[in-house]
C-alpha cells in the first residue's frame, strides 16, 4: 500500500466551500480509501491506497464534487514524494526572522516553459521563488497575505495549493508515524 497525501485546493477559507473533515474522512473510506487522517481544516488527508495516482485523483475529485456540490481540485503526492520536497528546498528553514515564511505551492502537473518564462518575469526584493518540477518553493519576506508572488502563480497554468512550511512538516511526520 502507498502511503498518500491529498491536498485540496480551496475548502474553508473565507467561509466559502465549507466541508468538515470529519465528513470529508467519512466520503474517503466509504471509497475504500485505508487509514484516512485528516490535518486541520485546509483540506489536508493522510490515507493508503493501492490505486495509481491519476486514477485515484480523478476519483476523489468526482467523489468530493458529487457529495459537496462543488468542485474541488486534489493534488496527491505520496509520503516519499513528500521526503524529497522537503529535502530539495532551496531556503533556509531554520533561521526564519519575525514576518518571513516559507511556503510551498503545489502543482498539479509540470507547468510549461512558457508559464514559468511569465512568470520569472517578476522580480521583487521581498519574495523569492524557485520552481522544481511540480513543486513551487516561495519566501516571503513579509505576509504572504500582501504577496504579489502569489497573485503570479496561476500564470503557471496549472492547478495549485500553497501550504506553509509547518503544515508541510506536520504531514510528513503524520505520513513517517503511519503504521506500516
Amino acid at each position: 500500500m502507498t502511503i498518500y497525501i491529498a491536498l485540496l485546493r480551496g475548502i474553508n477559507v473565507g467561509g466559502h466551500h465549507k466541508i468538515k473533515m470529519a465528513d470529508l474522512k467519512s466520503l474517503l473510506e466509504t471509497m475504500g480509501l485505508q487509514k484516512v487522517k485528516t490535518y486541520i481544516q485546509s483540506g489536508n488527508v493522510l490515507f493508503e491506497s493501492d490505486e495509481e495516482e491519476k486514477q485515484l485523483t480523478q476519483r476523489m475529485e468526482e467523489e468530493i464534487g458529487k457529495t459537496f456540490g462543488f468542485p474541488v481540485p486534489v493534488v496527491l503526492r505520496t509520503a516519499e514524494e513528500f521526503e524529497q520536497i522537503i529535502r530539495d528546498c532551496p531556503f533556509s528553514t531554520d533561521s526564519l526572522k519575525e514576518g518571513e515564511s516559507v511556503q510551498i505551492a503545489f502543482l498539479a502537473d509540470t507547468p510549461s516553459e512558457e508559464g514559468i518564462n511569465q512568470l520569472s518575469s517578476y522580480k521583487s526584493q521581498m519574495e523569492e521563488f524557485m520552481i522544481k518540477e511540480k513543486e513551487m518553493y516561495l519566501f516571503f519576506r513579509q505576509s504572504i497575505l500582501d504577496s504579489k508572488l502569489a497573485a503570479q502563480i496561476p500564470k503557471l497554468g496549472v492547478t495549485a495549493t500553497v501550504r506553509n512550511w509547518k503544515t508541510v512538516m506536520k504531514l510528513a511526520a503524520m505520513a513517517r508515524d503511519m503504521p506500516q
